[in-house]
Order: structure tokens, then sequence, then C-alpha cells
């Protein structure tokens, strides 16, 4: 059995659409989540919904989380949120704790709640985004927008976004480093973790990383393979739980702080899936037989095999 990478997108995207849209309600409501800012070490921040640390325990969908980053420079903010709305809290309260500019802005990804706040930035801040995710932006903004209307509904101020240009990209593979004036943040990009243009951001003074949606938030959050990219994002995220010391903090796309210790629930979760799915190809099963066989979560399984060929 060989489905295409196209028809594995089209297929993962319209089954993972099916489960916010039945009642034609959204996954979050972009125009009442309130964020709150939380204060890691010196000049490091987390940011997440208030309700987050509720919802992430009972399974259910958090709104995005970011941070930022404060040096003697200026500000570095990690994802910019939905709309204006979400987009300003985050900028008040960089306000309230660093009372600097905001020199910097990194988007993880391309997805419109990580960068559609991209617009409400302050003139002179650069944006940083990963060469695919420039792309995608360039290529399949229109789609990408009606994607986030199904899922966080219209009358949210999706309406009103338009692309803006990032200043600085991150090539395949590659890193930066940022100097924001007595501290050093790294740009990582440890391979595709779920859309291709993933970035990691790594503060080592605080030993904190922001992940973005490549860890969604702690168990039972499931990795979320838009894509059906089962080996390269496994294979990413050990590479990102190697690469984390023990006592390191992480701040997953849509959570609350974990610890690298979490992360270990989703490749726990992938390892499970790529070996009952390999051995369901190996018996030649079909993917119906596949999904009824694998006593895993069947919305999952059926994503990961319709994107999965093992080289």
């Amino acid at each position: 059995m060989k489905i295409t990478k196209t028809t594995a997108a089209v297929l993962a995207a319209t089954s993972l659409l099916s489960l916010s849209t039945q009642a034609n309600e959204p996954v979050w409501d972009a125009n009442k989540v309130q964020l709150v800012a939380e204060k890691l070490d010196d000049g490091v921040y987390a940011y997440y919904p208030t309700d987050a640390k509720e919802l992430e325990k009972k399974g259910l969908p958090v709104a995005t989380s970011g941070g930022f980053v404060v040096g003697d420079k200026g500000v570095l903010i990690i994802d910019t949120m939905l709309n204006e709305r979400l987009n300003k809290q985050v900028q008040g309260m960089v306000r309230k704790e660093a009372k600097k500019p905001i020199i910097y802005a990194v988007n993880t990804s391309f997805h419109g709640d990580h960068s559609y706040g991209n617009m409400y930035l302050p003139k002179d801040t650069k944006i940083i985004q990963h060469e695919v995710t420039q792309d995608y932006i360039d290529t399949h903004f229109e789609q990408d927008t009606q994607f986030m209307m199904q899922n966080f509904g219209k009358g949210r101020g999706i309406e009103e976004i338009v692309p803006t240009d990032a200043d600085i990209l991150v090539g395949k593979g590659g890193t930066i480093k940022l100097d924001l004036g007595g501290k050093n943040v790294d740009i990582i990009d440890f391979g595709f973790a779920q859309t291709g243009g993933d970035l990691f951001v790594w503060e080592p003074e605080s030993k904190t990383m922001w992940t973005g949606n490549p860890i969604i938030t702690v168990k039972p959050s499931l990795p979320w393979l838009l894509d059906g990219h089962l080996l390269e994002t496994l294979d990413s995220l050990k590479k990102v739980k190697a690469f984390l010391p023990e006592d390191a903090t992480v701040v997953p796309g849509h959570g609350s702080p974990m610890s690298p210790e979490d992360i270990q629930w989703h490749i726990d979760y992938l390892e499970a899936i790529k070996t009952q799915v390999q051995q369901a190809i190996d018996d030649g099963l079909s993917l119906g037989e596949t999904v009824k066989k694998v006593q895993l979560q069947s919305l999952l399984v059926t994503l990961c095999v319709i994107g999965f060929t093992l080289r």
C-alpha cells in the first residue's frame, strides 16, 4: 500500500477538522482566551492561557502558549498568537515585566495561532522564521486562513490578517544565536517535527526550551502528525530529548511548563505506533484492518498509516 504524501496530508487534516467542526464549535475561542505570564528565571517568561493547567490534565484543547526573553538590549517574543486581541495581551505582559522594546519575534511554525500576530508587532521588530515557514506563508496563506477559520471560527480576527515577511530566515538544520544583551538565545531546527519548518527556542542560562506544536502539552496529549511523518517526527523528538538537561524547563505549544521527561510520553507513543503499524504492514493488512488491530487510539493510528512509508 502506497499513499501519496499529499493524500496523507488531506486525509489527516480532514480527520482532525472533524473533531472541532462537528458541532461548528471552535477548538478554543480566541475572543475569550486570557493569558498569564509565569516567570521561569530572571528575564525568562512563559505565557499560556489561565485555564491551561486545568484543561491539559483533562486532555482538552488548550490555546497557544509561548514566552519571551528579556535582555539589556530588548525582548525576544516566542510566537505572536492568532489575532490582534491575543497579541495585545502578549505585548502588554512584555511592557509590564520588561519595559524594553520588542526587538525580535520568532514563529515556531507557520500555523496562524503562532504567527498571525506578526502584523501587530512594532515596526522595528525583526521577525524570525524557518525558510519552510516563509515559503508556506508565501504560497498557502489563503488556504491556511481557511483552515484556521474552520478550526477557530469566523469573527475571531482571522479575516483581518495579512502576511508579514520575515526579516531573518533559518535554513534546514540550521541554528542562529541571538544576543539580547546579557541573554543569549539559540533558535534551532532539529529536523521535521510537525511542519518541516519547526523552530525550537533555547535559553541556556535558565535551561528553558520552547517547542511550539511538536510538543502540544503533557499527557494525555498526543503528537499531532498533520502530514503523517511519523519516522521524521520520532527522530526529531529523540534529538530534542537528548539535547535537554534533566533539569530543563519545557514550554510546549499549547500548555503550561513541563519537564523533559514529559517528552518521553510522546516518544513512547510514536514508538508503539511504529512497531505495531510496521507489523501490520508486514502481515499485509489493509488500512482498515490495521486500525482495527492496533490497540491505540484509532484516529492517530489512521493518520500514521496513511502517511507511513518505512525506508
